[in-house]
């Protein structure tokens, strides 16, 4: 199981965000790039970007920081906020974004997500942000009538990359992940998961990695990182046990 340490871009800056509240941020550090070097160093194989910004404007606007990143460190980088159309796309992908998360894009016009899975394949993974069991989109400011189950389901075939399934109402609050959600969706998919949002705790990411068979296969982290509530050294080992292990 991959851990994901999460860097969350706003005006500029790394920040963590809690319920996915813009006037809610705490700045971690003003150097997204060096905040990357970091996470390079402690051994993470994948990082996890977002444009909160982005999101919110339904366009790039964190370019700058996440090119800095791109520049500074080697790691496999994953990319969501503000990505609507296939130019944008193309465009990070050509710069050297490994994957593309589309989350409201996925609502809104589910073709696109597949056309951009057919041009790009296994470089398209879809965000699903829930609260109470309701997908929500443009920065989760707004909700649909979509279930997480009922948006997953629409790109069963189309060769998403993953699923990565946030649960709003935790994420960045440190009140642990939403375990038994995450694993109900999974159960329900052939395309793999990540889970986002709460995890404060090696026993979160031990309790994921007991649902690991249901095809739960990463885990992003944010807040309990950055403030030491989880050692890097020991999430890895734990979670790079064999399955059965944890």
């Amino acid at each position: 199981m991959i851990i994901y340490p999460a860097i969350d871009l706003k005006d500029g800056n790394c920040v963590r965000l809690v319920r996915g509240d813009m006037d809610q941020a705490t700045v971690f550090n003003t150097d997204p790039a060096d905040q990357a070097a970091r996470f390079a160093a402690q051994g993470f194989e994948w990082l996890h970007l977002v444009d909160l910004n982005g999101a919110f404007a339904g366009r790039p606007v964190n370019g700058d920081a996440v090119a800095a990143i791109l520049n500074r460190v080697k790691l496999p980088v994953q990319l969501g906020g503000g990505i609507r159309d296939l130019a944008t796309i193309e465009d990070w992908l050509k710069r050297g974004v490994e994957r593309v998360i589309l989350g409201t894009i996925a609502v809104r016009d589910p073709d696109l997500v597949k056309q951009a899975c057919r041009l790009f394949p296994g470089r398209v993974a879809v965000g699903i942000d829930a609260r109470e069991g309701r997908v929500a989109v443009e920065g989760w400011a707004e909700a649909s009538d979509l279930t997480a189950l009922d948006l997953a389901l629409k790109f069963e075939d189309a060769g998403v990359a993953a699923i990565i399934y946030t649960d709003i109402d935790r994420d960045g609050a440190l009140g642990g992940v939403n375990v038994e959600a995450t694993a109900d969706l999974a159960s329900h998919l052939t395309t793999p998961v990540i889970a986002s949002g709460g995890v404060s705790s090696i026993a979160d990411l031990a309790a994921l990695k007991r649902q690991e068979a249901t095809g739960i296969t990463g885990v992003i982290c944010g807040r309990a990182l950055y403030d030491g509530r989880i050692d890097p050294v020991a999430a890895l080992g734990l979670l790079n046990r064999p399955l059965g292990d944890a």
